[in-house]
């Protein structure tokens, strides 16, 4: 071999051996260091986590793995406790929070966690900390002491890790896929609240000297960011499923916003009311809506939602009675409906709720009724309903302020007739009182045989609306008002059910008589003044609140038309007289029928 290739050759040989000599040694220093820092940093962990939180809470874990040339840990079979009596402690030093956690997880990834940095410059600065799959308990207690603190640590944390730490920092916090439960410690009996993977991301955690005090941050964080996808959860009574396709949540921006939203029965109309008897059967589906301006440290603390504004759009309520035909099974009387209307519930919620600002946009809204004596179904359907409802509450405190819920809404009847209307709900009324009134613009009125056929027993022939003004005070017991109902060459037929058929028929007699005797065709009439109608509705204890706003509607539209009592009473007369002639007439032809069979005889 020539001089130059040997020489070659040797220093090749000579570089391996120093590489393969560093890497041994790098690996035995790799080696060394993850087996020294092991106790190390699973002491840090555990002294970090008992001083930081006030002596509140333990971790413990199986094994701990670390990676020293990455900067990686992991955890193994963790559970993360608080102290009981510690917490009893702090309630009697005014310090304890309001919520108490329990996390248990089978795996805690700690990524970067920047060992020469802890040695060096005493700051524990972690990555990313990964929780996977973990099981979140949270206790809500409220104290008084409490009320009206800031989102900050009483004390800060940075007092108790000093002596070991200048800092400990986490750029971000993974909750994966997190089983979640709830306790409300505040009521008696009060069932947990449980939800399933939901992602959670804390980010920008930092305990140093001034971060307590950093206003831009809250509980030292500088953001929180909440997912969850295609959640589905029952109701208990199993009537329900509720769908969630996605929601999101940043604390920075106080937004919420879900990417469609259901509430979907689980029984059709007729057998969900078999079921449950006297109960409306409800199915919503909206494909956005928004909250913003979250009050999220007050959500954590005390566990009231307050936001400035909510948004909903692009959806549909329908809302379905079949109680006219199935008693309940309370000894065969109706459901008393008595408590249940919107404002009313609103107040039964047990989450404390205030959305100053509720704004609609392209609802489809239809209410339905199942008519025992028709033995069909009535409709009435308001298309693209937009409006805005404020001060949606159940607060007492608010409620002392301003006690009405205002909703303003537009809305096209059957897509035809546009509707302005407007609620004022008094939420501190015991009777329920409200008030409601609108004005109907000018449709077809043929469209109103959708509900009027079924519920009314009224088929409308020809006529043409000009408008339906109306203001009413209503509550538990009924609702008292004027109806001014102005329209033009209107003609009815009235129905009946005949149990041969599938179908109404028309009373054909005692519809001649109710256009001759008893319907106005117009309003105004001849003398061009408009006839408004008093109405005093008596609402039946089972009536549901779009019941009675629909009953007591129709109660004015029948009167302005002609359909009195007295009228009633008058056609009554009429038909009495009608069959009494009849039989007359019967008679008469049966004794003209027997005298001339005797005659034949003789």
């Amino acid at each position: 071999m020539p001089d130059t290739k040997r020489n070659r050759y040797q220093v090749f040989k000579w570089i391996t051996g120093v590489l393969f000599a560093i890497l041994i040694l790098l690996s035995g220093l790799a080696w060394f260091l993850n087996i020294k820092s092991r106790p190390i940093l699973t002491d840090r962990i555990k002294t970090l986590l008992y001083k930081s939180t006030d002596s509140l809470y333990t971790i413990s874990f199986s094994s701990v793995s670390t990676n020293i040339l990455t900067g990686n840990a992991t955890l193994e079979n963790v559970n993360i406790r608080p102290d009981t009596v510690r917490f009893k402690q702090l309630i009697a030093l005014k310090r304890a929070p309001n919520n108490l956690y329990s996390v248990s997880l089978k795996k805690l990834s700690v990524k970067h966690f920047h060992p020469l940095t802890l040695y060096q410059e005493q700051k524990l600065q972690l990555d990313e900390i990964i929780f996977d799959k973990p099981e979140v308990s949270m206790q809500n207690q409220q104290f008084a002491f409490n009320e009206g603190r800031a989102p900050r640590p009483v004390k800060s944390p940075y007092a108790f890790i000093s002596k070991n730490l200048k800092e400990f920092s986490i750029k971000n916090i993974l909750f994966r896929d997190a089983s979640f439960k709830y306790i409300n410690k505040n009521q008696t009996n009060s069932r947990p609240f449980l939800i399933d993977d939901l992602n959670i991301t804390l980010t920008d955690l930092l305990v140093d000297s001034t971060s307590a005090d950093d206003e831009s941050r809250f509980y030292l964080l500088k953001d929180i960011v909440v997912n969850l996808n295609n959640y589905v959860y029952t109701t208990p009574n199993k009537m329900y499923n509720i769908k969630l396709d996605q929601l999101d949540f940043r604390a920075t921006t106080g937004k919420l916003r879900v990417n469609r939203f259901a509430l979907e029965p689980l029984y059709d109309e007729m057998q969900f009311s078999k079921i449950h008897p006297g109960k409306e059967r409800f199915d919503i589906r909206m494909n956005d809506l928004q909250l913003n301006g979250i009050d999220l440290p007050l959500y954590i603390s005390k566990q009231e939602i307050w936001a400035k504004e909510m948004a909903i759009a692009h959806g549909h309520v329908s809302v379905f009675n079949g109680n006219d035909e199935l008693p309940d099974e309370h000894e065969g009387k109706k459901v008393s409906k008595v408590g249940r209307f919107p404002h009313q519930l609103l107040q039964l919620v047990e989450v404390p709720i205030l959305v100053q600002k509720i704004q609609l946009k392209d609802i489809n809204i239809n209410y339905g009724v199942f008519n025992s004596e028709s033995q069909q179904k009535g409709r009435i359907a308001f298309e693209n309903t937009s409006g805005i409802i404020k001060n949606a509450t159940n607060l007492d405190k608010i409620k002392a302020i301003n006690p009405i819920m205002d909703v303003s809404l537009r809305s096209y009847l059957f897509g035809q007739g546009k509707l302005d209307v407007n609620f004022k709900f008094d939420l501190k009324a015991k009777d329920g009182a409200f008030l409601y009134s609108g004005v109907l613009h000018g449709f077809n009125a043929r469209i109103l045989n959708q509900i009027t056929k079924p519920l009314g027993l009224v088929r409308i022939n020809r006529g043409t609306v000009d408008q339906l003004k109306f203001s009413f005070k209503g509550n538990d017991a009924g609702a008292r008002g004027k109806v001014a109902f102005s329209y033009y060459d209107l003609s009815v037929a009235l129905m009946k059910n005949d149990p041969t058929k599938d179908h109404l028929i028309t009373r054909g007699f005692l519809s001649f008589l109710a256009n001759a005797l008893i319907i106005k065709t117009e309003n105004p009439g001849p003398s061009g003044k408009l006839v408004t109608v008093d109405v005093n509705y008596e609402r039946p204890s089972y009536s549901s609140f779009f019941n009675m706003i629909w009953r007591s509607l129709f109660v004015g539209i029948k009167y302005s038309v002609g359909i009195t009592e007295e009228k009633q009473n008058e056609i009554k007369k009429h038909i009495a007289n009608f069959k009494a002639m009849q039989e007359g007439h019967r008679l008469r032809k049966l004794k003209r029928l027997e005298r001339r069979k005797k005659t034949e005889q003789r």
